[in-house]
């Protein structure tokens, strides 16, 4: 989440008083925002049949990176030297004593692992899925096998997806090791996988640096007496109230506290005795739900349906939906000799495709005027993008006839509004009947 200001120096002091801790509750997943662990979202039991006589012919799917660790140190960093003085001074709560060693645990854990790179646990993420995939799909991958059929395997070059697309077709070959000759080397397409920071996303760029608009709506929805009763809230756990007072950047501060919290999840494997880190002691449920809603509304506006009178967050990801037509449409052209295409990214390709292809909950943009809130709008980011997030096509044929059914993180998943599925309530459609939807008649 981007911070308001740096943080200061200690300075002044402010006489609010400090509002009353509410009893701690179980974190909700909300409150992780986008780096909320992977769990699919549908039992594989009560996935529909195809209709009869449809095989499956080919899957394609794009998946983000697993779980991972923090990016840098900056937010250990930053309140580990805030400890580091009220420690000196005498001024650390109980549980602010607690808090310090946990905090250089963590940290110690990610510099490990490697700042930015996927974590045990992120690992193991894309291991189950792509069992899972296969296990949805044993005729599929036998016939790929038996066939010598290619599976095509590409990301955005990060070292994160790439981990993951390693980690997810070694777990393939794990489940039938006659594919393993099948899986070409990875490829890098930085302009299909991670075209956000490619030639097609620099008109976005120039928003995301240069629209007032945006940036006038972000700090309206940040800079406001909840966010600094929260911040006051998250610090008083830690430090006694002098110190909190004196204090110059208690957003801030109070921002590593909740990112540190966020991220310890996608660690747990790499925590002591794999039990999790804890860091739920440090922060209620309310104000990580506040701090959760916070970066949700940075992911909505810069990333996902944003304003409603303009595509600029999810235009770009065009490119992305194009590839996957292409894909299905070379299957059943002949023109391709792939099984499956496997695609690893990010964040900030898969929430612009989400809103590009009206997923649920990536529907509703925002009213310019009407920011964004849970209230009144779906959009939740450990729903539409936690790590591991995926987004998978099976196509189905019958004779001349093709099919395909979605999966948005493994649940069955409506094509958007106007496309009509091969029956009431199935989640079956023909690929024609797809490309007329999607204007690519």
């Amino acid at each position: 989440m981007r911070r308001l200001t740096p943080v200061l120096a200690l300075g002044a002091l402010l006489l609010t008083a400090l509002p009353a801790h509410a009893a701690d509750a179980p974190a909700h997943r909300d409150s992780y925002g986008t780096k909320a662990p992977y769990a699919p979202e549908q039992n594989p039991r009560t996935y529909q049949r195809p209709p009869a006589g449809f095989v499956p012919v080919f899957t394609e799917n794009v998946s983000r990176h697993g779980s991972r660790s923090a990016t840098d140190s900056e937010d250990g960093d930053l309140i580990l030297a805030l400890w580091d003085k009220a420690e000196a001074e005498g001024q650390l709560t109980r549980r602010g004593e607690e808090f310090g060693p946990t905090v250089r645990a963590l940290q110690a854990a990610m510099a490990e692992v490697g700042y930015g790179n996927l974590s045990g646990r992120g690992r193991q993420e894309l291991k189950d899925t792509a069992t899972r995939l296969h296990q949805r799909l044993p005729s599929l991958f036998g016939r790929i096998a038996a066939d010598g059929e290619k599976i095509d395997v590409v990301s955005s070059g990060q070292g994160r997806a790439v981990d993951s697309g390693t980690a997810f077709t070694d777990a393939l070959t794990d489940s039938d090791p006659a594919l393993k000759p099948l899986i070409g080397p990875a490829r890098t397409d930085k302009d299909l996988l991670y075209f956000h920071k490619a030639a097609g996303g620099a008109a976005y760029r120039d928003y995301i640096a240069h629209d007032q608009r945006l940036a006038d709506t972000l700090k309206s929805i940040t800079d406001q007496p909840r966010t600094h009763r929260a911040a006051r809230t998250v610090l008083s756990r830690l430090f006694k109230d002098d110190f909190v007072e004196r204090i110059a950047d208690r957003v801030g501060a109070a921002q590593a506290v909740y990112n540190l919290y966020a991220i310890a999840p996608a660690m747990s494997e790499e925590s002591p005795g794999g039990e999790g880190w804890g860091m739920e002691r440090y922060i209620s449920r309310s104000d990580a739900a506040w701090f959760g809603y916070l970066g949700d509304v940075e992911d909505f506006y810069e990333k996902g349906p944003g304003f409603a009178d303009s595509d600029i967050t999810y235009k770009m990801a065009g490119v992305l939906l194009d590839d996957f037509f292409e894909q299905a449409e070379a299957r059943r052209n002949g023109t391709s000799d792939l099984g499956a295409e496997l695609r690893f990214t990010h964040a900030e390709e898969i929430i612009p495709l989400a809103a590009l292809m009206g997923l649920p909950g990536s529907t509703r943009p925002a009213t310019p005027g009407e920011p964004y809130t849970y209230a009144d709008n779906p959009w939740r980011g450990a729903s539409v993008a936690p790590l591991g997030a995926n987004i998978q096509w099976d196509v189905f044929q019958k004779g001349d006839r093709y099919l395909v059914r979605m999966l948005y993180n493994e649940k069955e998943t409506a094509f958007r509004s106007g496309c009509h599925p091969v029956g009431k309530g199935s989640k079956f459609y023909d690929l024609d009947e797809l490309e007329r939807c999607f204007g690519r008649g």
